[in-house]
Parts: structure tokens; C-alpha cells; sequence
């Protein structure tokens, strides 16, 4: 699972990214921006299995940061709650309070008076992250929010299914030579299902909790989408999977495999491939009119 680092330094001259509390149906949400010289926005939600991860990890400090340096555009990272009960909860934390708390991170930054307001606001995230970010916009699709639907759509080794495809073969034997923890087989993923949903009867989970679930006519509207993917990763199934079916359903979707990558590979700024992740995105939110001032 991802662990927490301190966060990177600023390259010289960069603004220093802002902390700030904005409120939610289940108090105040944590959020940190990272400030652009460019237009838009990336709403952007860290990954860790709904039970760790925080805003230092280089899965959200050190990819926001990289994203503003190349892209320009400003990168908000949401501290959503996790699904534990830590000493400081009064409840234990489980869906959709996570999910509640992204929409509450994406009214702030789509507010009319972000300075960033007039051009392109995407959602994303990584692992759990993007499943959080996925079911967000569904929401938003289903009228649960009075909020705009993102422009775009960005999912990093996500998690959308509770059971999802079968690896192929060659996938198989690369997942083989991993450690049992970091393969992510059918009862690891259910696991993490259920401390989300807080309970081990996972029949029926909310769609919006389990995007994989979705069907044509709800994820026909979602906006265009990247999914980019750990090559040896038991999630990858899933995220091809929901490819295929935001392909089915209409939508205009990108996938990039990242080589020679194991799931989280974000997580290790110092491996070849999360540099060229990196890449890839940015380059996607350029298409996007995510562009440095000249």
C-alpha cells in the first residue's frame, strides 16, 4: 500500500502550494493548491486502497507539482477521508462520506471565483483515487450535486470492479512473481470494497461506489477519459475493462500501458516509468488547453 513521504521541495521560484479547509456535509475537507502560471485545473485524489494515503505522498504532492511544471495549469490535491476510525473520528468513516467529501473539493474549485474559472477543469486520480473520482462524476451525471460535469476525465490504475476480468496469461505469470500483498487478487479488492461500504455483503453496492457496475446509459455521458495503467498490475484487467465499455458506450477514451511498471508506480517518482506517466498526462491535459503561458 502507499505510504506517506515529505512532500518535495518547490522548484526555485514556484509558489508555495496553499493549505486550506473548505467545508463539507461531514466537516471542513482538507485540500492543498498547487498554484499554476497557466489557465485550468486538475482536481486531483490520491490513491490507497480507501484506507491510506495522504496530500505528502508522491502519488499527490510530487505529481501535482510535476503536473504544474509542465502543464501550467493548477493542480488542487483533496485529503478526502479515509475509511477507518482513527482516534479523531467520531464515526467511522464509510460510503459515501469519501465521495462526499471529492464533491465537496470539486464545488470549490469549480466555483465561479477560482481565478482559473474560464478554462478547463479536469477530475482525476489514482487507485482508489480514480475510483473515487469516476463515481463522482456519476453522481454528478445523476443529479446528486448542482455542480458541472468535469471536462475531462483522468484515471490512474484504477479500481472499478469488484470482480474484475481475468489477467491474460502473460499478466498471470507477472503477477506470479510478485509478493501475494501486491498482486491484487479477487480477495484483496473485495477487501477493499468492504471497508469502503463498511460491511462484507457486497451483492449489491452503490453503482457510484463500484463504477465498474455502470451500464450504457449512465456512463454515455461521461466526458472524455484517460486511462493510463501499471503494465503488471491486478488491477489492469479493470481499468482495460472499463475502457472497453466507456469505448461501447460512446465515449472518447485513451489508454496508455505504462512499461516495465508495477500498480502504484506513481508512488516512486525515482522509476523511468512514473517520469513518463507523467509525460502522458501532461501532454493529454495539453490537448486540453492545459498549457504554460508563453
Amino acid at each position: 500500500m502507499s505510504t506517506s513521504t515529505a512532500p518535495a521541495e518547490d522548484p526555485p521560484g514556484a509558489p508555495a502550494p496553499e493549505r486550506l479547509l473548505v467545508p463539507g456535509p461531514h466537516g471542513e475537507v482538507p485540500l492543498r493548491v498547487h498554484p499554476g502560471s497557466g489557465e485550468g485545473a486538475l482536481l486531483w485524489c490520491h490513491g490507497g486502497g480507501f484506507v491510506h494515503g495522504d496530500l505528502d505522498m508522491p502519488e499527490a504532492d510530487w505529481v501535482a507539482r510535476s503536473l504544474v511544471e509542465r502543464t501550467g495549469c493548477t493542480v488542487v490535491t483533496v485529503d478526502y477521508r479515509l475509511a477507518t476510525e482513527g482516534t479523531a473520528a467520531r464515526w467511522p468513516v464509510r460510503w459515501p462520506v469519501p465521495s462526499d467529501d471529492v464533491l465537496a473539493a470539486w464545488a470549490w474549485t469549480t466555483a465561479a471565483e477560482r481565478p482559473w474559472a474560464g478554462g478547463t477543469t479536469v477530475l482525476g486520480g489514482a487507485s482508489a483515487g480514480a475510483n473515487l473520482a469516476t463515481g463522482a462524476v456519476l453522481r454528478l451525471l445523476a443529479g446528486d450535486r448542482p455542480l458541472p460535469v468535469p471536462a475531462a476525465l483522468l484515471l490512474v490504475y484504477p479500481t472499478l470492479h469488484l470482480e474484475g476480468p481475468e489477467p491474460s496469461a502473460d499478466l498471470a505469470h507477472a503477477l506470479a512473481q510478485l509478493p501475494p500483498e501486491q498482486r491484487f487478487g479477487s480477495d484483496v479488492v473485495r477487501s477493499i470494497y468492504g471497508h469502503l461500504l463498511g460491511t462484507g455483503d457486497l451483492r449489491e453496492p452503490p453503482v457510484a461506489a463500484v463504477p465498474g457496475l455502470a451500464g450504457p446509459e449512465e456512463l454515455r455521458e461521461l466526458p472524455p477519459t484517460l486511462v493510463l495503467l501499471s503494465e503488471v498490475d491486478g488491477l489492469r484487467p479493470s481499468g482495460e475493462e472499463f475502457a472497453r465499455s466507456l469505448r461501447a458506450a460512446g465515449v472518447p477514451v485513451q489508454v496508455h500501458t505504462e512499461p516495465g511498471t508495477r500498480h502504484g508506480h506513481l508512488n516512486e517518482p525515482e522509476h523511468p516509468g512514473a517520469a513518463r506517466s507523467v509525460d502522458v498526462i501532461a501532454g493529454w491535459l495539453a490537448e486540453r488547453g492545459a498549457h504554460p503561458p508563453a
